[in-house]
This record gives C-alpha cells, structure tokens and sequence, in this order.
C-alpha cells in the first residue's frame, strides 16, 4: 500500500493559494479581475478537499467497524462512485468500484468499504493503483480469504485533451485469493457487477 504522505499545504494554506495566483498569472489572466479575486483561495479550498484521502489513515476509516461473523459467501458492495485526480495531468477521472471479499470470521461495517475507496481516490492517482491499493487494503483489515476490485471510470485527461475521446471508458481489476485461484470465484463476481 502507499505510504501515507504528509501534505505541505496542511501547515500552510496561504503557499498554495499564491501558487494558484501565480499559475493564474502564468496563464495571461488579470488576476485582480472581479471573478478570479477570490479564485485562488477558493481553488485551494478546492484542492485540499479533492486530496483530502493525504490525511486519513486506513485504521481511522475502519474505526474498528470488524465484526465475527459465520458468513463465508462473498460481500459485494458494488456502483460506488468514485472520483480521483490523474496524477499525471491533476485532471479528474470519475467512475465506480465494485469491492468484493470473502470473509475469514469478520465481516466489515458497510460503509467502510465506501470510505476505503474514497480514502484512495482522493489521492493523486492512475486509476491501475487505485485499484490494487482499494484491494490490498480490504485484504489487511479484513483477512479475507479473496479480494476482488473493478474500477470503470472516465478520464478527463483523455475526453479534454490529447485524443479527445467522449465515449471511452478505462476497466482496472485485482483479484486477490480465492478470487484469483478460483475460476468460479471470479466468474461469479464478475457475472454480479454486471
């Protein structure tokens, strides 16, 4: 999994607000016109929540929510949305996941889940480790005895810019296990996202 990092702008907001005035400036914008005076300062608002996944950890997002149970079916908690930054353009990608695990003697609260996927994705990502980190994570807390992630998202680095292409889509998958092992494992899950 990647290493927690600790954002600079956590101690000082004010430096990435000039850098987005200076960026503003580079683009050949008055930057004292009426609509962009406040645009610095609302844009690192905005960029601070996009990778807000920087300050969290995985043990705070769990929160202890793993509970004993006798379930040895799989979990599937599929169509969450999800929405990143590309880390090579800092143009957003947007999508959804499905998450699958068979549990080993715990299950995970519901909403967790949830919360690991946004936790990764507001991070400056690709959406190939976006994928695997979702997955090895549901595996450390859980101890699941199979891990299944599918990511579908849309990538506007490439509808806004380069080729230009509005209808493509990009499929990511990890499997983990029994999932990865078990032909029928996998074909199940695969046939449920459908």
């Amino acid at each position: 999994m990647s290493p927690i990092i600790e954002p600079t702008w956590k101690h000082s907001p004010v430096t990435l607000e000039q850098n987005y005035t200076a960026i503003l400036g580079q683009l050949g914008e008055d930057i004292s016109r009426e609509g962009l005076i406040d645009t610095p300062k609302r844009a690192a608002k905005a960029m601070q929540y996009l990778c807000r996944g920087y300050e969290q950890t995985l043990e705070e997002v769990t929160n202890g929510a793993l509970f004993s149970s006798d379930a040895s079916e799989m979990v599937l908690v599929k169509d969450i949305e999800l929405y990143s930054l590309c880390e090579h353009h800092l143009l957003p990608f947007i999508g959804k996941a499905h998450v699958a695990y068979i549990p080993n003697g715990k299950v995970l609260g519901l909403s967790k889940v949830a919360r690991i996927v946004d936790m990764y994705a507001r991070r400056l990502q690709i959406q190939e480790n976006l994928s695997r980190q979702i997955a090895e994570a549901i595996q450390q807390v859980t101890g699941a005895m199979g891990v299944a992630v599918v990511i579908e998202a849309q990538h506007m680095c490439m509808m806004m810019r380069g080729v230009e292409k509005q209808n493509s889509s990009m499929i990511t998958s990890v499997m983990l296990g029994e999932f990865r092992e078990n032909a029928a494992t996998r074909s199940e899950f695969l046939s449920l996202i459908k």
